[in-house]
């Protein structure tokens, strides 16, 4: 053998051995992914606390929203509620519902709810609400980019860290990246990022999550007839 084709072999050798670890890094996914598709197949509904920080990354400033939030499937399709109870340590009592296709945002405080359409963006929306709740490993490898970052222990949770850049990149596209810490054999995330352009971030922690055990009557909002309803 000459000495063009021993080059030749050891460059394709090592183009062999540096394909070994993305190799296996796929196979990871891959599995991660198949629990996701069996874990979503036995999803109802879901329920947890959480704590939501957001950063404003100019000031370096936190607001840190807690509360409980409930998750039900419906069809094909999500419903959401969230009642915040504090901003910042105080008491801040909102309601947050998601329904056919409208958000409402309910301020007890200054009697008024204000509802948006999703209109044309309802299936971006809910692939925001199903990002790790109850969401199919191929729902997921259908409309992200991603990237397996390893498994990684959250509460002695052993969690897959995934993270998702869209495949569809528009003007109303509202972050550059998400990075989820999910347990793949419930299809739950532990631990969202959600990354702007900016800089800004909002990292979503979840606790206490039980599962199916969420009544189709805890998807309502109590309005009081006072109340002045907006929409938007």
């Amino acid at each position: 053998m000459n000495r063009v084709k021993i080059s030749r072999s050891i460059i394709t050798a090592l183009f062999v051995v540096a394909a070994i670890p993305a190799l296996a890094q796929n196979a990871d996914l891959q599995k991660i992914l198949s629990q996701m598709d069996a874990a979503s197949q036995k999803f109802e509904s879901a329920q947890a606390d959480f704590s939501w920080d957001q950063l404003t990354a100019v000031v370096q400033s936190h607001e840190i929203t807690t509360g409980t939030i409930a998750f039900r499937r419906v069809v094909s399709s999500t419903e959401m509620i969230a009642h915040v109870k504090t901003d910042n340590g105080q008491p801040a009592p909102k309601d947050i519902l998601y329904k056919n296709g409208e958000l409402a945002y309910y301020q007890p405080a200054i009697k008024q709810q204000t509802i948006f359409s999703t209109g044309a963006n309802r299936q971006q929306a809910e692939g925001f609400l199903t990002l790790g709740f109850g969401g199919s490993g191929k729902d997921l490898a259908a409309n992200w980019i991603i990237n397996f970052q390893g498994m990684e222990a959250i509460d002695g949770t052993q969690t897959a860290k995934l993270d998702l850049t869209p495949k569809q990149v528009g003007s109303n596209q509202m972050f550059t990246h998400v990075t989820i810490w999910i347990d793949p054999a419930r299809a739950i995330s532990l631990k969202q990022v959600f990354f702007q352009e900016s800089g800004d971030t909002r990292t979503a922690i979840y606790s206490n999550i039980q599962m199916n055990q969420v009544p189709a009557s805890a998807f309502a909002l109590k309005i009081p007839h006072d109340v002045q309803t907006i929409r938007k």
